[in-house]
């Protein structure tokens, strides 16, 4: 008999009149994993809102209820106060404040009205210990990483008295080292009796620790199918999500690899506040035309600090090296000098580095060569138009026009906005970071295909990526990095995680 902790019956949220959710139910048992799966723009993160409390009580039709009792949450503390945490895809922790201080943020320990720093630091301390980050809590949160800065928002929901946990893509930026700590951690969770809500793009995570499975489509719920029926696998799971099958996770490609375009040598960086810590050490890549190179590293490996101190030494301090196209040294000293050398780069972290979220995809979509349509110093508005156009038809991204905030698309349109941005520099070499992270199974494969019509326009692609599975199916080669040194190079032919994996952990 179960014994459900949550029903959500009836959902139906619209927004200006668009139907975001349409008659949506969902029953969660007590202490069990119970992963949400579909397309960006199936309404996944808009129902985990409402249960939050962050689209209030009133704002929605249907009905909430927690243990069996009507619940009308009207806010974050209404629903934290009966147990309910949400940890959203997007990061909101305060980069100015110590990891102690965002972890006990309005939620504060104190002793006659004043804060208890002894007992905020041994917290702080514990908290972080049960998540895997071996950080002093007196670290900066502007000085870590993005996968750790996940890990810190993991830890603040710790701190709260939680029933039901609600996780959006926890593990979007991790490795796969990182990933697997969170889903043991997921997985104790459970066994302390914390129900667990997993929003995730990443099947074979689902398929490791959920019980249950919801499939939703287009804002309404498609089927739910427990993990232990033999009919439940990644196939089923995309079927449902996009209404297809998808033969192959990765689209065919015959590649034509010509000559070397990009080579860096010797290029080494420093911390930029401890200049005697190397975070890039004498590391050497060369790139093709026509190839996709991966990086392959575990977190803290240099990957991200290596591909942006060459896009115009955008990280640390420069210490040595020289990069080369088409054998003739090239300036990088600043982004503008890059991007003139034909150097492009997309960040990991769109939402804060890539995109303008309150401009239009019009905007974004001209902004790093806003000198390419300039007729006497004037921006020509009716030329930028078209050319945002082209690419919004070029690239299927799905926005009623180009005059759409870039903020209210979902995660797979935004990075091929993020993608059309660059691609509209016209550069040789494309360096992409985590080029799919936080994006569903299909718009992966859009993402894909154009990452390989790029790659036949005879153009060299460096591919970051923390799953393995997706570095090894896109890449043509492989370099795997370890504390910022390269450790070994891998073709298509010789690559296999395990063969990678030992270099990515050669220099740790």
């Amino acid at each position: 008999m179960t014994d459900p902790v949550l029903r959500m019956r009836d959902i139906t949220m619209r927004f200006h009149g668009v139907t975001a959710l349409s008659d949506v139910s969902l029953e969660v048992e007590r202490g069990e994993v119970h992963a949400i799966c579909g397309e960006n723009g199936a309404g996944k993160s808009t129902l985990m809102k409402i249960l939050s409390g962050v689209h209030p009580a009133g704002s929605f039709d249907g009905a909430i209820e927690i243990d069996g009792r009507p619940a009308a949450f009207r806010s974050l503390g209404d629903s934290e106060r009966e147990g309910v945490v949400i940890i959203h895809q997007e990061l909101a922790l305060v980069p100015s404040l110590s990891i102690a201080e965002n972890l006990r943020l309005g939620n504060e320990i104190t002793r006659r009205g004043l804060i208890d720093w002894d007992r905020t630091m041994t917290s702080a301390a514990d908290l972080l210990e049960r998540v895997g980050l071996p950080q002093n809590p007196a670290t900066k949160v502007l000085e870590l990483g993005v996968g750790q800065q996940q890990l810190v928002e993991i830890a603040k929901a710790l701190a709260k008295d939680v029933k039901i946990l609600i996780l959006d893509e926890p593990t979007a930026a991790l490795n796969d080292a990182d990933s697997e700590r969170l889903l043991s951690l997921i997985e104790r969770f459970r066994d302390q009796g914390i129900t667990c809500i997993l929003i995730s793009h990443k099947l074979r995570e689902v398929l490791r620790v959920a019980d249950r499975i919801t499939v939703l489509r287009d804002g309404a719920t498609v089927e739910t199918m427990r993990r232990d029926d033999p009919e439940t696998g990644e196939g089923r799971i995309i079927r449902a999500m996009v209404g297809r099958d998808l033969d192959s996770l990765f689209p065919p490609r015959d590649p034509d690899i010509g000559d070397e375009l990009f080579r860096v040598e010797h290029w080494s960086i420093a911390h930029p506040a401890d200049p005697d810590r190397l975070v890039v050490d004498d590391a050497s890549l060369t790139l093709r035309a026509g190839e996709i190179v991966g990086l392959a590293g575990l977190m803290g490996a240099g990957r991200t600090e290596l591909a942006m101190s060459i896009f115009g030494r955008s990280y640390g301090r420069w210490v040595s090296g020289t990069a080369y196209k088409r054998g003739r040294e090239v300036d990088l000293r600043t982004v503008e000098r890059a991007i003139r050398s034909g150097v492009a780069y997309a960040t990991e972290d769109r939402k804060q580095y890539g995109l303008n979220l309150i401009g239009d995809i019009q905007v974004n979509v001209s902004a790093s060569a806003l000198t390419r349509l300039a007729r006497l110093g004037l921006l020509d508005l009716v030329r930028e138009r078209k050319v945002a156009d082209a690419y919004r038809y070029k690239m299927n991204i799905k926005a009623p026009s180009v005059r759409a905030v870039t903020g209210s698309l979902s995660g797979g349109n935004q990075q091929k906005v993020v993608l059309a941005k660059w691609m509209f520099t016209n550069p040789d070499v494309l360096i992409l970071d985590e080029p799919t992270r936080g994006i569903d199974v299909g718009a992966k494969y859009e993402i894909y295909g154009i990452i390989n019509e790029l790659a036949a326009q005879g153009k060299a692609i460096l591919v970051i990526s923390s799953e393995l599975p997706e570095v090894i199916g896109l890449s043509d080669r492989i370099y795997a990095l370890s504390a910022g040194r390269i450790t070994g190079e891998l073709a298509r032919e010789d690559v296999t995680q395990e063969r990678l994996m030992r270099l990515m952990t050669a220099g740790a």
